[in-house]
């Protein structure tokens, strides 16, 4: 296999990064899109110069070899099965699934076809992440004991014109929205989680739309929106976790990391540049290291591409991210249940990303 064929289904606004990475991103060939709407797809479609297929059309073509799924959360398993039925590697926006459950009879699956499964958030690769690895690897802290991960806003209704997602069962809350860009970073620095323990709050039952058409109305809040949780790690450390859609300001730092010689502070997991910063020494910029600028979401589906062309582990894996699937699962489980929950699965660090991708 040379170049790898991409087949895209969901053509909402995630799809547009993808879209304009694919053509940059080595070893990548956009084949073909398919949307629900079709005009969605019909616009992609004249934008890139490809043709815009039914679902079904897309998955028959045999220059596909790996189809995007960027549905909404509840499609992913749903979807995820059909490409996976029909033959396809499978690459995800995050979450893996809405569900655990969904999300492991989706792994099982691709294991029992012999297909891969990747998985965004790739964000861990950017260049301001990988900085982060590199200080951690050699040492620059000492070894890890401890960090905080914040992400508090006051609410998407502010500025989502449609936010019934965010607040709905399957899929919807701070820690499943935003949760798996956080906890893939951590993964990545300190690798699986063994522990968890939590609480949570709904301090509002309905949340008003301020923007769009739907400006004034209210959509039901139907899961916890402010969730504090303590992660144990394999490696020793503990990390406490705040995600919340309640909070109408702060001063933390979206992740720091403490070591037994000194702490860092690590860049916004939701992108790839960014600087790492310690108390008493020089910084680390991203800029100084491959995909350390501009927004590169694609490039765990370029690696996962490299892989399947060399036979290699890809790094944004649907392992890792079933992983992180569970530990949002147990954060949930904990703060209803009010007890301390254990991680089953397993998982590796992902391998450093230390040169652009061939």
């Amino acid at each position: 296999m040379s170049d790898t064929g991409v087949g895209i289904i969901g053509c909402g606004v995630i799809s547009g990064i993808y879209l304009q990475n694919i053509v940059r991103l080595p070893g990548l060939v956009l084949r073909a899109v398919a949307d629900a709407k079709p005009e969605a797809a019909q616009a992609a479609a004249k934008q890139y110069g490809v043709p815009a297929l039914s679902v079904a059309e897309l998955l028959a073509r045999d220059d596909i070899d790996v189809v995007l799924n960027l549905t909404v959360p509840a499609a992913h398993g749903p979807v995820g099965r059909q490409v996976i039925e029909a033959g396809k590697h499978l690459y995800l926006e995050k979450p893996l699934c809405a569900t655990l459950a969904e999300a492991q009879d989706l792994m099982r699956l691709g294991d029992e076809r012999g297909l891969r499964i990747g998985c965004a958030p790739d964000t861990f690769l950017g260049g301001g992440h990988q900085a982060a690895r590199t200080a951690l690897d050699e040492g620059r802290i000492g070894r890890a004991i401890g960090g905080t991960v914040t992400m508090m806003v006051a609410g998407h209704e502010r500025w989502h014109p449609n936010p019934d997602f965010y607040y709905s069962r399957p899929g919807g809350g701070p820690l499943m929205d935003m949760g798996p860009y956080y906890l893939t970073a951590l993964v990545n620095l300190l690798g699986p989680v063994r522990e968890v323990a939590s609480m949570s709050s709904r301090p509002r039952a309905e949340r008003r739309i301020a923007t769009g058409d739907r400006a004034g109305t209210t959509v039901p809040v139907e899961v916890d929106t402010h969730i504090l949780g303590l992660l144990a790690f394999d490696s020793g450390a503990i990390v406490q976790l705040a995600m919340s859609f309640d909070v109408a300001g702060h001063w933390h730092s979206p992740i720091e990391v403490y070591g037994t010689e000194g702490s860092m502070r690590v860049p916004d997991p939701n992108r790839f540049d960014g600087t790492v910063e310690f108390p008493d020494g020089a910084p680390l910029a991203a800029a100084d290291r491959p995909y350390g600028a501009d927004n590169w979401r694609g490039i765990g589906l370029a690696d996962m591409a490299a892989a399947i062309r060399a036979d290699r582990p890809h790094r944004a894996s649907g392992t890792l991210a079933l992983h992180v699937i569970e530990v949002i699962d147990a954060i949930d489980r904990a703060a209803e249940e009010r007890r301390t929950i254990r991680i089953e699965s397993d998982c590796d660090r992902p391998q450093p990303l230390e040169d652009e991708l061939q």
